[in-house]
């Protein structure tokens, strides 16, 4: 393996910690392979449709052709090493997406120069945007046929950032693509087919592309005099314009996210991949150039900046946890202050646990490389940690600092599953708990009513996966059901509701008496991430405040457990306003029953509510049948947001509830002739109406 054994030992200024991001099928795979291979990591490249990415290394990842699993890879280009993550484009795998950009400084999207801007580009571009994360556009595929470079950088303006402007340009397209010309140098560049473009060479810009190509740079540097007075001057009196200032211009405009540049080529025929390296290298931050990690101050709302000191306390994020059945569990840390060796120790903020490091690895995808030392701006594995969790905060000791946490959303589709065997019953149980943990938008929970287990994650490839893991890694055997849409609960009144437990049992007496008052949120009234809010407002004079935490527990473990469908409730505000103590009788048990009592009996006073996902639509369909999908969306109860062209078709963009679009892939076949496409997403959760809640409480209950 050519990699450097310790990390620690490159500067903070030479790292690059990337992320590769965009729609499905863009490239994303083959374009991080080519980089591997120049970098001199790889000495062969592997293909996606030949299922021997160095990147793509579970077997489900190989069949498929698709990446399931964000794996974290490590090479050097010149002086710099670039730590890369490959992060999947199937909206099912979201949650890879949203953990990498938490942690990255930069990141590359990658766009087909037929497809464009697609869906799932929009929704990791603008995940990027909540990260503020500095970013490069690819288009990539330039070689295909229906590729329109102008077409897409059109595209990315209008769609994702008025910023973009290409820093170089096609010289050609389609089966005519042969090269780039770079907009920095001035110079076209043409890769060598022979040496599967390991060798390329520069030359004179063609004539008949001249006029266009210093247009656009015309463009560009009119652009980048807003970020150096020194090239403003050099350009409006008419003087050449050195690459170095260029450079420097791009790379401040870049940092501070005020200019996306756009490059392009073609990642499977070898071309424009090295010129994107060196633009990682040359534009995007460093871990001492990209925002500083922030902090909270638990018990308050000050926030702190943690500068990227490699001598300072050790600070990481946990932000995946994977299950090795070789080595164990294993944590992937970002490292944002000091340093920590093997077989040191760290205090978990988030859970108040000391853990021990037994090994520091670095990854090459699913291969490891012993290394002694973490060290600030890098990332790794710890092995030895157990109870760490994705969005933990690591310290190397006690203190008030809490990094903010990563939020995923949950699952909208669940289905029932069961053990084949007696035998199967417990290593199933285990093999699901492993996988939980692993996966933040993947939930294990049992139905109150019928006493099933059921799993739920964000759509039906999700599932099936787990569930091919289930049989591949943990030789599991089980029966699964039929996926069905995983509902929510709320209330929609507000009201006083008294929980008391008093009574004697076994000699003992038990006192407890509690008053809540509930009131329903909007999803706007909460703060991000959270799905309740709970206020304590008695002074200890009332209730000691050694009962205040059980008095928490019992009322949030009842949300767990809806009355209408055993569904988790949201979206309610709990304040604790009245109750009564028994100096002798009351206990941490007597109280957190209490509570629970009150609140159960509260959610059913509160005119309980079914809430529903909905799915967030895009559909690419001739023009010739537009009318009748639209008359379709409306009749599953969908809204149309937009539409608008793409390309010489047109693109609807609507909300529609996931329980009613079971089965559409062949409805919309149906209606569009197989012409039209469609990707949908996970929006939100919405309230329904008292009559849809009735149809789904008879259909789903039997009642």
């Amino acid at each position: 393996m050519s990699a450097r054994g310790d990390m620690a030992q490159t500067a903070l200024s030479q790292i690059r910690n990337i992320g590769i991001i965009a729609h499905i099928d863009a490239g994303k795979t083959t374009t991080t392979e080519r980089i591997l291979y120049y970098s001199g990591f790889l000495h062969r490249m592997g293909e996606v449709h030949d299922g021997n990415t160095f990147m793509d290394w579970m077997e489900q990842e190989r069949e498929r052709g698709i990446t399931i699993t964000s794996a974290v890879t490590t090479c050097h280009w010149k002086d710099i090493q670039i730590n890369i993550i490959d992060t999947p484009g199937h909206v099912d795998f979201t949650a890879e997406v949203e953990r990498s950009l938490r942690v990255l400084d930069g990141a590359v999207g990658i766009f087909c120069a037929v497809g464009g801007v697609e869906p799932q580009s929009e929704t990791v571009w603008h995940q990027a945007d909540r990260y503020r994360t500095p970013r490069l556009a690819y288009i990539n595929k330039m070689d295909r046929s229906g590729a329109d470079f102008d077409n897409v950088v059109e595209m990315i303006r209008e769609r994702l950032s008025t910023t973009a402007m290409p820093v170089q340009v096609p010289i050609g397209r389609e089966d005519k693509f042969a090269g780039i010309i770079d907009l920095v140098r001035m110079r076209a560049v043409y890769f060598d087919p022979i040496t599967l473009g390991q060798e390329y060479h520069n030359e004179a810009i063609p004539e008949d592309l001249l006029e266009s190509a210093q247009e656009h740079r015309d463009n560009m540097l009119e652009a980048l005099s807003e970020f150096s007075d020194e090239l403003m001057e050099t350009y409006l009196e008419g003087s050449e314009v050195p690459v170095e200032m260029v450079k420097v211009a791009l790379r401040k405009g870049v940092i501070s996210n005020s200019i996306v540049p756009i490059l392009c080529g073609s990642s499977l025929k070898n071309t424009g991949v090295q010129p994107l390296i060196n633009a990682v290298a040359d534009y995007l931050p460093s871990p001492l150039e990209s925002h500083p990690a922030k902090a909270l101050v638990r018990g308050s709302d000050e926030v702190v900046e943690i500068p990227p000191d490699p001598d300072g306390d050790f600070l990481a994020l946990a932000f995946k946890v994977q299950i090795d059945k070789f080595v164990g569990k294993l944590v992937y840390v970002r490292a944002y202050s000091g340093r920590i060796r093997k077989g040191g120790s760290f205090f978990n903020q988030s859970n108040g646990k000391k853990e021990r490091i037994g090994r520091i690895l670095q990854m090459f995808s699913n291969r490891k490389n012993d290394i002694d030392e973490l060290c600030a701006g890098d990332i790794a594995v710890l092995i030895g940690p157990k109870f760490s969790l994705t969005g933990d905060t690591l310290i190397s000791k006690a203190s008030d600092l809490l990094l903010e946490n990563i939020t995923f959303p949950d699952g909208v589709i669940s289905i029932a599953i069961e053990p084949k065997t007696k035998a199967d019953e417990e290593k199933l149980y285990n093999a699901l708990r492993k996988l939980e943990e692993e996966d933040p938008t993947f939930r294990v929970r049992t139905d109150r009513d019928t006493g099933q287990t059921l799993i739920s994650g964000m759509g039906e490839l999700h599932l099936d996966i787990i569930v091919d893991r289930l049989r591949r890694e943990y030789n599991v055997h089980a029966n699964v059901g039929t996926p069905q849409v995983a509902y929510k609960e709320t209330i929609t009144s507000e009201q006083i509701v008294r929980g008391e437990f008093i009574r004697e049992m076994g000699g003992k007496g038990h006192y407890a008496i509690v008053e809540f008052k509930l009131t329903p949120l909007e999803l706007t009234d909460l703060p991000k991430g959270e799905k309740y809010i709970y206020v304590n407002s008695l002074s200890e004079m009332t209730i000691p405040k050694i009962y205040w935490e059980p008095i928490r527990e019992g009322a949030i473990s009842s949300l767990m457990d809806g009355p209408l469908m055993s569904a988790p409730v949201e979206r309610v505000r709990i304040e604790l306003v009245r109750g009564e103590f028994h100096e002798v009788d009351s206990s941490d048990t007597a109280f957190r029953i209490a509570a629970s009592m009150g609140m159960s009996q509260g959610l059913i006073a509160c005119s309980p509510r079914l809430m529903e996902p909905l799915m967030l639509v895009t559909i690419i369909t001739p023009e010739d049948f537009v009318g009748d999908i639209i008359g379709d969306i409306n009749a599953r109860r969908g809204k149309i947001g937009t539409i608008r062209p793409q390309l010489e078709k047109q693109e609807i963009v609507a909300e529609a509830p996931m329980s009613e679009l079971f089965g559409y892939a062949t409805q919309l076949r149906s209606l569009s002739q197989g012409r039209a496409v469609y990707t949908m997403e996970f929006s939100k959760y919405n309230r329904v109406t008292p009559s849809v809640q009735e149809g789904i409480m008879k259909r789903v209950r039997g009642y």
